[in-house]
């Protein structure tokens, strides 16, 4: 890639002198995405280009603080088809250019001798200042794989937090104290789980970090880039996005520091970087357990005469569930453990989904299928208040309603035909299964099992009682796929990843996941034993 870069660098410096009048320095080029470069003005010096985000693969963030105006340029290889791609350029989220193709006779060519030959054209020259222009690029033979790049010209403003969230645990789950939204001291007694961090919504919410720092150290203790989206103050429409941080963070007590500041390959001084980062210094202090209260104690001085005997076996015992105590400490602490993975999953899962699920509105609109879309984006609308519920466990009447909205959504798209069947002697109200459990597997059979079929295509799904199983089944009649072959979709390897984490959460009733396929199509099960 660095080399690809260098060359069109050398080719786009003979046409600076063209270009002259429009105030952009073109003997300084920088990466600004895939297939993407940016000339700026010459007199900018604080430029950060091309940042990656982890919870974000296709996005790059352009941070162009002192820059008026951007020229912004593709390049293809010439191997590439040219003709299959499409780019669409918003200026705060308004559309400037949609759903453009590429004119060949713009195109100009540069061979570099042994090297490959490259094609390229500039999209245009946009004024940035005090705006973000977001370019979206894609190919239309697979619009599922859109890369972004945002050029922000405005300053980047500082996180806000809403509040701070004491978790508990209550007979019945857990949730949340009352919102206190300058608290400053926590207590961690044995039935809480940690805090919650909850910040303002905005449209960069990627570009933030959460981080934790002991102040006794100085070390960092804690650091997330995900954002999980809820609902917590009466009255306010919007979800807010919040992360999660176990008591265990905090291995004592003491003064820490909450910050949230930019995830920016900058370098600026510490003293610049301050305006940007969002701090809150909290105080943790954890209750010692009482094993015996005063009167206990008092009354075990009375009986010590009586019970001087009994000491020697008391001892054994107390040592025995010292020893049980500690195993079960170990095994709820790992169930900990592994909730929290299971949350981090489905809150990647979730914006998987969305993000799949806009490209397929943005593949009828590319398709000019406009009906199609909107009655698409109306069962799009129902499904995502469903995805975005944060229910850990949903009973199996609503997973069927989920599946239904989904696969009546991608009807639209692809003609297929689908029954979803529950056995007569299954209790489908009541009866609650981890949210989400089948959708990722379902919107995989349909993307890559019977897409291609069109009104051929067929996908079953059943729900079965089997003595105390509960058994899930999809099946479809698609081409099949090597089940010993590593794949690089996000959703079934997350999904796998689930499956594994639920082991570890219930592991009296285990999760068995089976996948067949041959040319004749696909099954996958998931048994659920001794769920009945």
């Amino acid at each position: 890639m660095k080399k690809i870069i260098f060359i069109l660098f050398n080719l786009i410096i003979g046409v600076c002198t063209a270009n002259a009048q429009e105030g952009i320095d073109f003997s300084r080029q920088y990466s600004a995405g895939r297939k993407l470069l940016i000339c700026v003005d010459s007199s900018a010096r604080n430029i950060y280009y091309d940042n990656k985000f982890p919870n974000q693969p296709n996005t790059s963030f352009s941070y162009l603080p002192e820059v008026n105006k951007v020229s912004i340029q593709i390049y293809f290889k010439k191997t590439d088809n040219i003709d299959q791609y499409r780019y669409t350029i918003l200026a705060d989220n308004k559309p400037i250019l949609v759903n453009q193709s590429f004119d060949k006779s713009q195109l100009k060519d540069y061979d570099a001798g042994d090297q490959e030959i490259f094609s390229f054209t500039r999209l245009g020259i946009f004024s940035v200042k005090g705006k973000v222009i977001t370019t979206l690029l894609y190919s239309i033979e697979k619009p599922l794989d859109v890369y972004k790049s945002v050029f922000y010209g405005k300053v980047i403003p500082k996180a806000e937090m809403k509040f701070f969230s004491k978790r508990v645990e209550f007979e019945h789950g857990s949730g949340y104290e009352t919102n206190i939204k300058e608290r400053t001291n926590f207590i961690f007694g044995k039935k809480d789980l940690g805090l919650t961090v909850i910040k303002n919504k905005s449209d960069e919410d990627y570009l933030y970090y959460t981080s934790i720092s002991d102040k006794q150290t100085n070390k960092i203790v804690f650091s997330s880039n995900a954002w999980e989206y809820g609902h917590f103050i009466e009255g306010e429409g919007e979800f807010s996005p919040y992360v999660k941080i176990n008591k265990d963070v905090f291995k004592k007590s003491g003064e820490y520091e909450i910050i949230i500041q930019p995830l920016i390959k900058w370098n600026l001084p510490m003293k610049e970087k301050e305006k940007f980062i969002t701090k809150h210094k909290i105080s943790i202090n954890f209750e010692e357990e009482k094993f015996f209260s005063t009167k206990q104690l008092i009354t075990s001085g009375l009986l010590f005469p009586l019970i001087a005997g009994a000491i020697t076996g008391g001892l054994a015992v107390y040592f025995k569930n010292q020893q049980i105590k500690k195993k079960v400490a170990a095994e709820a602490k790992q169930k900990e453990i592994a909730q929290l993975q299971l949350n981090s999953v489905r809150s990647q899962l979730n914006p998987h989904f969305l993000f799949n699920a806009l490209a397929g509105i943005q593949n009828l609109m590319n398709k000019n299928e406009i009906d199609n879309a909107n009655r698409y984006l109306s069962k799009f609308a129902r499904l995502t208040r469903n995805v975005l519920d944060s229910k850990e466990l949903i009973s199996l009447i609503e997973e069927k309603k989920l599946l239904d909205d989904y696969l009546q959504m991608e009807q639209l798209r692809f003609g297929f035909r689908y029954k979803i069947n529950a056995s007569a002697d299954l209790d489908t109200e009541n009866i609650e299964i981890p949210a989400m459990l089948l959708q990722p597997f379902v919107e995989n059979t349909v993307k890559h099992g019977i897409a291609e079929k069109g009104n051929d295509g067929e996908i079953a799904i059943s729900f079965e009682k089997q003595v105390s199983n509960l058994v899930l089944k999809i099946t479809d009649n698609g081409s099949g796929f090597d089940t010993a072959q590593t794949y690089d979709g996000l959703g079934l390897a997350l999904s796998k990843n689930r499956i594994s984490l639920l082991n570890t959460v219930y592991k009296d009733t285990p999760f068995i996941l089976n996948i067949q396929s041959d040319t004749n199509g696909t099954m996958i099960t998931i048994t659920l034993s001794q769920w009945l």
